[in-house]
């Protein structure tokens, strides 16, 4: 058996297709057998109010797939263009590395993989935009 497995501490809240899910009083763990469920924990979300960087705007697009609350075809056109303004800017090889992975999940309509690479762009960005600062 095979399949994402998920840790959850108690009162962790978890998105499954669209569904928040809270755990009980105990830690858990989860198997999730079905491939393809759409699944975010919701302690890493990025809340609304937290996309003010250009990083941050294309993980929340591919968040919003995630949760059901963009459509797969507009989530994929804005991805690919956030993706695109990313590339213009970070060219480094471990960003590029991690644009080029978003763009192949892209493509697959995995959002899951998608904001899990973008994700590894978030820390060089605030390096980025520390030092600017």
């Amino acid at each position: 058996m095979s399949g994402l497995v998920l840790k959850l501490n108690p009162r962790e809240r978890i998105l499954v297709n669209g569904a928040v899910i809270e755990n009980g009083d105990r830690r858990t763990r989860l198997s999730i057998l079905t491939p393809n469920a759409n699944i975010l924990r919701l302690r890493d979300a990025i809340r609304p109010d937290e996309v003010n960087t250009p990083v941050r705007r294309v993980c929340y697009i591919a968040q919003l797939a995630l949760s059901g609350d963009a459509t797969p075809v507009d989530a994929r056109r804005q991805l690919l263009l956030g993706i695109e303004q990313l590339s213009q800017a970070l060219r480094d090889d471990d960003s590029r590395a991690s644009l080029t992975a978003a763009t192949v999940a892209v493509t697959e309509n995995d959002f899951y993989r998608t904001l899990k690479s973008l994700r590894n762009l978030l820390p060089r960005e605030a390096r980025l935009l520390a030092a600017s600062t």
